[in-house]
């Protein structure tokens, strides 16, 4: 079962942390700003690592909650093992579910948290997302020092973090229903053109989306799209409109969106789980524009071993239904 509809999940509230890149693009009023990439600490990870807790310090805070007043935290991010979400969990008392779709990973979090929350009476959940260009950058392809020359086609890995407070308490925005993508790899072996990887994989689960529901792509308001970045958000409606005969009039992608074109170093625009969430949160939720959005977190699920053994990449992408009223 690749779908379902959700009845009772709410999100109630978001915060948002945003990096030193990210303060000067297309969004000027997230919850907290950050000049220096260590943010005080000694790594970039034990950055990221702090970032995920000031994010969901600040939403326990503003709603009063005290950890006991949490059910579950669901969270995911880039690093090796998940490990940036794991040492944070540490710090809690909270039951704690991990998850890895890559850039799709947030999307995945809200499922895995509505399905949870789906048989409780009343239920608090926390889903959190992060990034860190430095450290993901070094990871999935060279650290910064190394000079390596990058094509148009690289996305820049957004720094920041979101916590999000599901409730069962009727809200303002309602998680409608979702669809689980499947793994998808035609073929391409470029770490430098995650668009062109993950573009495919949207198409699918956008189809897979409207077939299982019964819609077509006009009864959405909006579709937002993670991170394909300007080229890849080409090549999906390029894509769809060949393979499916659609032409989306309605979409825009988070990464393509979330920088300025004038900042030149970031290339195709932003990639990162943490690209989907800062744009939704801070920009389009905020323009109270749309009613019905359909958001779809898109992932490229390779390594360096793969990538450097010359493997094809698979990708991923997952889809939940918002309801809007703002």
């Amino acid at each position: 079962m690749a779908s379902k509809k959700i009845n009772h999940v709410y999100i109630k509230d978001a915060f948002s942390l945003a990096g030193p890149v990210e303060k000067d693009g297309s969004i000027k009023d997230y919850d907290i700003v950050i000049d220096d990439y260590y943010y005080r600490t000694k790594t970039f990870e034990q950055a990221e690592i702090k970032m995920q807790k000031v994010v969901i310090d600040n939403i326990l805070h503003r709603h009063h909650l005290v950890h006991s007043d949490i059910d579950l935290l669901v969270s995911g991010d880039l690093s090796n093992q998940i490990s940036v979400s794991s040492y944070t969990a540490s710090n809690y008392p909270f039951p704690f579910l991990g998850v890895y779709s890559a850039c799709a990973s947030f999307v995945e979090s809200l499922i895995v948290a509505s399905e949870m929350m789906e048989s409780k009476k009343k239920a608090n959940v926390l889903c959190v997302t992060s990034s860190h260009n430095l450290s993901a950058e070094k990871q999935f392809r060279f650290p910064i020092e190394y000079g390596s020359p990058k094509p148009n086609t690289t996305t820049f890995t957004a720094t920041g973090a979101v916590s999000v407070l599901l409730t069962k308490e009727v809200s303002n925005i309602r998680i409608e229903g979702y669809t689980i993508g499947s793994v998808v790899d035609l073929g391409c072996k470029d770490a430098s053109h995650m668009g062109a990887v993950m573009a495919p994989a949207v198409a699918k689960v956008l189809m897979n989306h409207l077939l299982d529901f019964q819609r077509n792509v006009d009864d959405y308001d909006l579709i937002l799209t993670g991170d394909l970045g300007c080229v890849g958000s080409k090549i999906l409606n390029e894509y769809v409109r060949r393979t499916y005969g659609i032409k989306m009039k309605n979409h825009l992608d988070a990464g393509c969106n979330l920088y300025l074109k004038s900042q030149e170093e970031t290339y195709a625009g932003a990639s990162g789980p943490v690209a989907l969430p800062l744009y939704l949160f801070n920009k389009v939720l905020k323009q109270k524009k749309w009613k019905k959005i359909l958001i779809i977190g898109c992932g490229s699920l390779h390594n360096p071993f793969f990538v450097n053994q010359k493997l094809s990449i698979p990708s991923i992408a997952h889809a939940v239904s918002l309801e809007v009223n703002l």
